[in-house]
């Protein structure tokens, strides 16, 4: 079986159980939803930075690898210069998630390389997930053919997540990693540090790695010792 030639490795801690959906829920069942029988063939999903795009393509990528299908994930934003060879071999996966989609978008190879994907992922019965930080009408697109052809299926925004929301993200993930997290040390996260999810995420990951090393419990004094050395 023949893949892209070149991708990343999606994360193993990226997966649709380690994403709090709060108001985003929609998104989660979509993606799920895609190798079911029922699901869509393509998703677009489009949001400000930070708030979970690439979660969710990686978690798609995971969930068709647990499913014995071949999935293959870019995220074009983070591979400076690449050609756009690297969509070669597209018709033999089952899935092809693009992340970053804005960095290429206004250069005409890339365009017409995605419009021809698109257009043979529909043929080949190939699932397409994109994510970018704006939706298809107000991208800079020079090929309008292309425009049209990203939003083929759902166009979703993921939105922002609430205080309370973010609390229960962080609480989740705390819990996904054996931790309790307070909710007075969650509290003290968001008000103390910036309350851009990814960077969130961030932090907890260092919390994650200092408890275990230290064996300590999460405390605001220690949030302190280990974020602000």
């Amino acid at each position: 079986m023949q893949q892209l030639p070149l991708q990343l490795q999606p994360k193993e801690s990226c997966t649709f159980s380690s994403f709090y959906s709060g108001s985003n829920q929609l998104a989660v069942d979509m993606l799920r939803d895609i190798f079911s029988g029922n699901g869509e063939q393509q998703v677009f999903l489009w949001s400000a930075e930070g708030l979970g795009k690439s979660h969710l393509l990686q978690a798609a990528c995971q969930m068709a690898s647990s499913q014995q299908l071949t999935a293959s994930y870019l995220p074009l934003d983070q591979m400076p210069g690449v050609s756009t060879e690297v969509l070669e071999g597209a018709e033999y996966l089952d899935l092809i998630a693009i992340d970053g989609l804005d960095s290429v978008l206004g250069d005409d190879e890339w365009e017409l390389a995605l419009f021809s994907l698109i257009n043979q992922a529909r043929e080949c019965k190939v699932s397409l997930v994109f994510a970018a930080e704006k939706n298809p009408a107000e991208l800079v697109i020079n090929l309008p053919d292309l425009r049209s052809r990203l939003s083929w299926g759902p166009v979703l925004q993921l939105k922002s997540l609430s205080d309370d929301e973010k609390r229960s993200a962080l609480q989740t993930r705390a819990a996904n990693r054996g931790l309790e997290l307070p909710d007075n040390v969650a509290s003290y996260l968001l008000e103390h540090y910036q309350r851009d999810l990814f960077i969130l995420y961030q932090n907890m990951d260092k919390l994650d790695q200092a408890s275990l090393a230290q064996q300590r419990r999460l405390t605001i004094p220690f949030v302190r010792q280990v974020l602000n050395p």
